[in-house]
């Protein structure tokens, strides 16, 4: 079954027909993991497990991008929001996740100063607006925030703004997907995050796919784009028949959004990057290129990133990963919860541990 009309995705009928074939089709046990966050609160929001045989099991892999910050890092936006006559901008996920001794949110309440903007040309506004401050934007997300904190950037450089700054986390899917197919888990397939995959394209997979043959496949965010995935998944696995595919032809093309990638490009380079629950993954993060340090926080508050353990107890590391769901962490619910998060996963609207808190996703 191909669904062709964007109408289709949202008929429970067609929903009902694709989890109906799954269960037809399925024989072997398998693990399929979601390598993005709107996905795992998509499937925990629409009851997608419910649907599935006991055949497949879904993990949710690292795909919250502010679960995967690592501890230093959240340490060094506290650290940043200490500083006299600066302003920190950042989205909101980022607030409440704790560092090792604090918090964005703790600052705020000290008397530090921290807003919450809804896009990157905020802060640049907030730097215009104020320039007797240092306005430093905190750089979280994947491929699909990145550009547009590059066009930031560029904004900035075009406006001589002298007092705007980013930290750049960013980090980025395709080496992910690499340190996770080379760990511990053994994962049957890949549904592949939507959100990316327009920005960087199915393309952008392929090295991975050539090097590990495992069955993937792009999907997109609705019911029946999940399931839709899944059967694809499915279908590779019983044929033994490893593809990539594109399950979200309507957002996604083999090249993906070519202008958005040279804004990217022209800003950021490749790094080495820590990865919260994986370790450091080469070349898988985006460092601001030397034309534009002036615009790097990093340089302009040298900032020394130190290693920090994880909060003790803490299960996130190894949810993120697949090796273990929120049950099984002796945290959750009991001294982590949404209202008292102790790790990142319980913050984050995309964490796995919020989204099983909320919709009760035990099964």
């Amino acid at each position: 079954m191909t669904l062709k009309q964007n109408d289709a995705f949202h008929d429970p009928q067609i929903a009902r027909h694709l989890a109906e074939r799954i269960t037809r089709n399925s024989r072997r046990p398998v693990r399929f993991m979601e390598v993005c966050g709107t996905h795992t609160v998509s499937i925990f929001r629409s009851g997608i497990r419910s649907l599935l045989p006991e055949t497949i099991a879904l993990l949710s892999g690292p795909g919250c991008p502010v679960c995967v910050t690592a501890q230093k890092e959240i340490d060094a936006f506290i650290a940043l929001a200490r500083e006299p006559e600066t302003i920190v901008a950042t989205f909101g996920d980022l607030i409440r996740v704790p560092g090792s001794g604090s918090s964005l949110q703790r600052e705020m309440a000290d008397g530090a100063d921290v807003r919450i903007v809804y896009s990157t040309f905020d802060a640049v506004n907030l730097a215009r607006e104020n320039p007797d401050k240092r306005v430093v934007f905190l750089g979280v997300g994947f491929e699909t925030t990145a550009p547009t904190v590059a066009a930031a950037i560029l904004a900035a450089h075009q406006q001589k703004l002298d007092n705007f700054s980013v930290v750049s986390a960013h980090k980025t899917v395709p080496p992910a997907l690499e340190a996770l197919a080379d760990g511990e888990i053994n994962i049957d397939g890949f549904l592949l995050p939507g959100h990316v995959s327009v920005i960087i394209g199915l393309d952008a997979y392929r090295p991975f796919f050539e090097t590990h043959r495992v069955p993937c496949v792009v999907a997109g965010f609705e019911p029946a784009d999940l399931l839709q995935g899944i059967a694809m998944l499915v279908d590779q696995v019983e044929s033994r028949q490893p593809a990539l595919e594109n399950a979200y032809p309507r957002a996604v093309s083999p090249a993906g959004n070519p202008k958005a990638m040279a804004v990217m490009n022209e800003v950021f380079e490749m790094a080495d990057a820590d990865w919260r629950g994986i370790g450091t993954i080469p070349d898988s993060g985006l460092a601001i290129r030397e034309t534009y340090a002036a615009f790097d926080a990093v340089k302009v508050f040298d900032i020394r990133l130190k290693s920090v353990p994880e909060p003790k107890g803490c299960a996130c590391g190894e949810i993120l990963t697949g090796m273990k769901i929120p049950p099984q962490c002796p945290l959750y619910k009991t001294v982590c919860s949404p209202m008292a998060p102790v790790g990142p996963c319980m913050v984050s609207s995309e964490g796995t541990c919020a989204a099983y808190y909320r919709y009760h996703g035990e099964e």
